[in-house]
């Protein structure tokens, strides 16, 4: 294997590990916060609102937590995990929601109905799916998750 081939194996392989990390953070949120939403009768906007505000929550949250245990401050932390997941997230819950939306009846979908959760689930694959691409850009270019990197031995 050349070294140009391997080292683009190596950024799809980070790529594909931020992405899962982005997903992990959103995939709580967006779960939760539809959950929530569901539960309570909201319509759809306020719904597909706090998803993404928890999305970013637990996204942040998650990265930030780790770079902490790193040994970074809770100012410079925040700062790593915003200049790290920001792109990502908006990404992974741009088309996230947009798929969900897209399928017919599955904002209307009750907690216990199969399209309720197999259009969440299918939305967030298609997200990871378009998010990989974007995340490899990212970490060529020395950005998103690549920040987080200096901070991990």
């Amino acid at each position: 294997m050349t070294t140009a081939h391997a080292s683009a194996s190596n950024l799809w392989s980070q790529a594909v590990s931020a992405t899962l990390h982005c997903l992990t953070g959103c995939a709580l949120g967006e779960v939760l916060g539809l959950v929530l939403a569901t539960w309570w009768g909201w319509p759809t906007a306020p719904a597909i609102a706090l998803a993404i505000v928890l999305a970013f929550v637990f996204g942040y949250a998650l990265t930030a937590s780790s770079v902490l245990r790193a040994g970074l401050g809770w100012r410079r932390a925040l700062t790593v995990a915003l200049a790290a997941d920001t792109v990502s997230i908006l990404t992974m819950e741009a088309v996230d929601n947009l798929v969900v939306v897209a399928v017919p009846g599955a904002m209307d979908a009750g907690l216990a109905d199969v399209l309720f959760w197999g259009s969440l689930a299918g939305s967030l694959v298609i997200a990871f799916v378009v998010t990989v691409p974007v995340n490899r850009a990212l970490l060529r270019r020395g950005r998103g998750h690549a920040v987080v990197h200096a901070y991990h031995s």
